[in-house]
């Protein structure tokens, strides 16, 4: 590490923000809680040849022209020789901590127990070397692929797995799903305060496929490289190509080209699976599958003037209003319930709301009497939201009795807020109920774990106040920026299952998830316009859970019993 230097405020500040370039540690002591999971081996076991390894950072260089008794850089020393080396030493290149242009890895050896079984497996944790049609380096993408055994087979089934956002690492699916340890957390209640348990993954799958998780530009610890700016990638099709990028860039680097491949998105992570399937379809990389966790594949209906989206939230109310013990008539079938729900949504309401202003009192209140008995809330509500509900006022007016408010990512959490007579809650339970655990978790799994160490900063999330996300989105066939859309990436998944007859298609849904309602994923995925005989390739799951599904530790065993069975169909034999 770079000597400590007495400096003047000014340098100081750019001190701290400065570190050194990427280093790798030597693996941690075998003795800490989280090698359990596995010791780590050398840090180039494993490595293909060609690979470049960054090497270790420079540490701190001293001018001797700057010591307790060199010369005062005006020529003439002052009282303080603190001050007279603040103003000779200067901050160079070496000090600046930056991505690597170079791909590195860390090669680690581990052994979990999944399905109740022992199984060794090997964990790389590295970069990709993103480059642009010329050949320029432009990104530097973090990745985590865990494979099984020595990571040799390369006929395994191998996924490809990420966050949204736009803007999120890969944290969340990565310490929390399907990997092959998880981070124990205490959901639906906020979760404990440090030390946090990281824990075998019995549920992990990795004893049906290769995993790898993958940052999106700026998160984590994927920066871009040389005088590119992150905006070029901060948009619904840079993000795409950027990603197809990345997923080539390892199939090549592995030689996975001829596995069997399947991409899986969780929220704007479906969006960018939709996209890339066409995308890796045009480029060769035929997938096998596409897992779609929680999704939001149009964003134009989010647009003000639209009523879709109203809509689609109605059976997600009814399932909040249930689970908090709210409706006159607790339903005794559940999925029976919201089946109903679903018919009273596209069916009488669909039609109220699309009369606008001239729908006749009565039957206006006639729809508010029937929407209160769905969704919990009062009748007089309804009429003055105009019988339109955003799930936000919905979030805070349900439990507003009882001073509580609702998760957005999972409603089963509840909140305090200040002001108990707001219009939408002030904070997301269900985010901040996880994210310390989570966060510390995954740092401190990072280096006693993977041995992988580098003084960047690990981006969780990443949003910049200086960028806004592009949303424009040219789907397939599109010849003009007159063919743009609102990311409508369904239309790009449906060209991708038609070209490609034999892709298989899974759709995951918490049913307690307020941030991408199931009913909306539905919506989509009916629209794709697929022939009938495509249509036995598109399926459903559904969890008593929210947006991180995995977070409801019963609803995550159902979830891998579904996923085993849908790794068994699409994987040749």
């Amino acid at each position: 590490m770079m000597g400590r230097v007495w400096m003047s405020a000014a340098v100081s500040l750019l001190l701290l923000a400065a570190s050194q370039a990427w280093a790798q540690a030597p693996p941690e002591n075998p003795e800490t809680p989280a090698s359990a999971h596995g010791k780590p081996s050398s840090a180039i076991a494993g490595q293909p040849p060609g690979v470049a390894v960054s090497p270790p950072g420079e540490s701190g260089r001293s001018d001797p022209n700057c010591d307790a008794t060199g010369p005062s850089p005006e020529g003439a020393r002052s009282a303080d020789p603190r001050a007279d080396r603040a103003r000779c030493r200067k901050l160079f290149d070496s000090d600046i901590a930056t991505a690597p242009i170079g791909e590195i890895r860390r090669v680690t050896h581990h052994q979990a127990v999944i399905a109740g079984r022992p199984f060794a497996y090997t964990a790389t944790a590295g970069t990709l070397t993103i480059r642009d049609d010329d050949g320029k380096p432009t990104l530097s993408m973090f990745y985590v692929a865990y494979t099984a055994g020595d990571g040799h087979d390369t006929h395994r089934p191998v996924t490809f797995m990420y966050n949204g956002g736009p803007g999120s690492s890969s944290m969340w699916l990565h310490m929390g799903s399907l990997g092959p340890v998880r981070v124990a957390t205490d959901s639906p209640a906020s979760t404990h305060n440090a030390p946090y348990a990281i824990v075998d993954n019995n549920e992990s799958l990795l004893d049906k496929s290769d995993l790898v998780f993958l940052d999106a530009p700026g998160a984590g610890f994927s920066r871009p490289l040389g005088d590119t700016k992150l905006a070029a990638f901060w948009g619904t099709d840079p993000d795409i190509d950027t990603f197809a990028r990345g997923i080539e860039r390892y199939l090549t680097l592995y030689d996975r080209w001829n596995s069997p491949k399947v991409i899986f998105g969780e929220s704007y992570g479906t969006t960018r699976s939709a996209g890339l399937a066409y995308r890796l379809q045009e480029d060769g990389a035929q997938l096998n599958g596409v897992v779609l966790l929680s999704s939001i594949l149009n964003y134009g209906r989010r647009d003000p003037g639209f009523d879709q989206e109203l809509i689609n939230y109605m059976p997600s109310y009814a399932a909040a209003a249930a689970y908090h013990n709210r409706l006159a008539a607790p339903p005794a079938d559940l999925p029976a319930f919201l089946r109903e729900v679903r018919d009273f949504a596209r069916g009488p309401y669909a039609l109220a709301l699309a009369q606008g202003q001239d729908l006749d009192p009565a039957q206006r209140q006639a729809i508010a009497q029937k929407m209160a008995a769905y969704t919990g809330l009062s009748a007089a509500f309804i009429l003055e939201a105009d019988l339109r509900v955003a799930p936000q006022r919905f979030r805070k007016e349900l439990l507003r009795d009882q001073r509580l408010t609702l998760g957005r990512y999972d409603d089963r959490f509840t909140g305090a807020d200040a002001d108990a007579a707001g219009e939408s809650p002030e904070y997301d339970p269900a985010d901040t109920g996880i994210t310390g655990a989570f966060v510390s978790a995954f740092h401190h799994y990072l280096t006693a774990d993977l041995a992988f160490t580098t003084d960047l900063t690990y981006r969780p999330t990443f949003y910049s106040a200086g960028i806004q996300w592009d949303f424009r989105h040219h789907p397939p066939g599109s010849r003009s920026d007159f063919d743009v859309n609102t990311a409508d990436v369904a239309l790009d998944l449906s060209a991708a299952m038609r070209q490609n007859p034999h892709l298989m298609l899974y759709s995951l849904n918490g049913i307690y998830d307020l941030a991408t309602p199931f009913f909306g994923t539905e919506y989509d995925l009916g629209h794709m316009q697929l022939d009938p005989a495509l249509k036995g390739n598109v399926r459903f799951a559904y969890y008593p859970s929210g947006h991180m599904v995995y977070l409801n530790t019963e609803a995550l065993k159902s979830m891998k019993a579904d996923l085993a069975r849908y790794y068994d169909e699409i994987t040749p034999r």
